[in-house]
C-alpha cells in the first residue's frame, strides 16, 4: 500500500514538472501571440477551445456527471479567471521581469492558504523551501527598478488569486472527478473572458498566419494538457508541495527565452536557479538525504522503497 502510494506521489511530482515546463514554454508563446490577439480574446480562445477538445476526447466520462462537480468547477474558475485577468492587465503598467517576481509571490502564500482554510499541516522544510523560490525568482526575473505601481498591485492580487487556485485544486481534486473539474473551470474561465472582450474590446477583424502555432502550443500544452495534468496530479500531493514544483516555470521560461528569444542569460539568473533548485530538494526530501550521508544514496533508498 505504502509503495503503490509513493508511485502516485513521485508520478505527480514528474507530471507538475512537465506542467512547469509547458507553462514556462507559454511565456514565449504568449509574447508572440499577444501582439496579434487582445488579451482577453486570447483567453477566450485558449479556455474555449482547450475545454471543448478534452471535452470530446474524454465524452464518456461526462455521462454520470454530478451537479457538484459543475458547482466546484465554476467556484474554482472564477478564481482562475480573476487570476488571469489581473495578470493581464497589470502586465500593461509592469515589467515582465518583474510581473514574473510578483506572480511568483504565490509560492509562499499557498501553504499558510492551505492552512487557513483547511487547517493542512504547515511543514517548516516547506516554509523555507518557499522562501527559497522567491529569492531565487527575484534574482531570475528581477533586473531594474524596486518602486511600486499599479501594475505592481494588480500582479500581487493576481499571486494571491493563484495561490487560492492552486490550494482549492489541492483541497477539491481529492474529492471530485477532475475531468469535470478541469473541463468546468476552463469553460467557466471561458465564458467570462469573452464577456469582458465582447465589452472592452475589438473584435479581432484577422489574426496573423504566423500566430498560429504560438496559439496552438498555448491551447494544447499550456492550457489542455498543463491544466488537465495539474489537476490529476494535485489528486496525489499538496497544494504546497504543487506551487514549489509549479514555481519552475519560471526557470523554464528563461530558459526558453534565452533559446527562442535571445534573451542573456546572467550570473543573477543562474543564482536564481540554484536558490530554487535547493528550495525544491529541501521540500522534495526534508534533507533526509543527510542521514545517508549522500543524495545518491537517498535517491537509491527512494527507489528502493517504491
Amino acid at each position: 500500500m505504502l509503495k503503490n502510494k509513493n508511485k502516485k506521489i513521485i508520478a505527480a511530482d514528474l507530471s507538475l514538472l512537465l506542467v512547469a515546463f509547458f507553462w514556462g514554454g507559454g511565456f514565449v508563446a504568449v509574447k508572440d501571440a499577444i501582439s496579434s490577439i487582445t488579451p482577453f480574446y486570447m483567453l477566450a480562445i485558449r479556455f474555449g477551445v482547450s475545454g471543448i477538445l478534452i471535452s470530446i476526447f474524454c465524452w464518456r466520462k461526462l455521462k454520470n456527471t454530478k451537479k457538484e462537480d459543475i458547482k466546484t468547477g465554476i467556484f474554482i474558475g472564477v478564481f482562475l479567471f480573476l487570476a488571469f485577468s489581473a495578470q493581464t492587465i497589470g502586465a500593461q503598467y509592469t515589467t515582465a521581469g518583474k510581473q514574473a517576481f510578483l506572480t511568483g509571490v504565490n509560492v509562499v502564500i499557498v501553504p499558510f492558504l492551505g492552512w487557513i482554510l483547511y487547517r493542512d499541516r504547515l511543514d517548516i522544510y516547506s516554509i523555507i523551501a518557499s522562501i527559497l523560490c522567491l529569492v531565487g525568482i527575484g534574482f531570475l526575473t528581477l533586473k531594474n527598478g524596486s518602486s511600486i505601481n499599479i501594475g505592481d498591485i494588480l500582479t500581487l492580487i493576481c499571486a494571491v488569486l493563484f495561490a487560492a487556485h492552486i490550494t482549492l485544486v489541492g483541497h477539491y481534486a481529492k474529492k471530485t472527478d477532475t475531468i469535470v473539474l478541469t473541463i468546468t473551470q476552463m469553460l467557466t474561465t471561458s465564458v467570462l473572458a469573452l464577456l469582458c472582450a465582447l465589452i472592452f474590446e475589438p473584435f479581432p477583424k484577422e489574426v496573423p498566419s504566423n500566430a498560429y502555432s504560438s496559439m496552438v502550443y498555448i491551447i494544447v500544452f499550456s492550457t489542455m494538457l498543463g491544466f488537465s495534468v495539474q489537476t490529476i496530479a494535485q489528486k496525489y500531493t499538496t497544494a504546497s508541495h504543487a506551487s514549489l514544483i509549479l514555481c519552475l516555470e519560471s526557470v523554464f521560461g528563461s530558459i526558453l527565452a534565452v533559446i527562442f528569444l535571445g534573451d542573456v542569460f546572467t550570473p543573477s539568473m543562474i543564482l536564481g536557479c540554484i536558490f530554487i533548485l535547493i528550495g525544491i530538494i529541501m521540500a522534495e526530501t526534508k534533507l533526509e538525504f543527510l542521514r545517508y550521508r549522500g543524495i545518491g544514496k537517498y535517491i537509491r533508498q527512494i527507489f528502493v522503497d517504491v
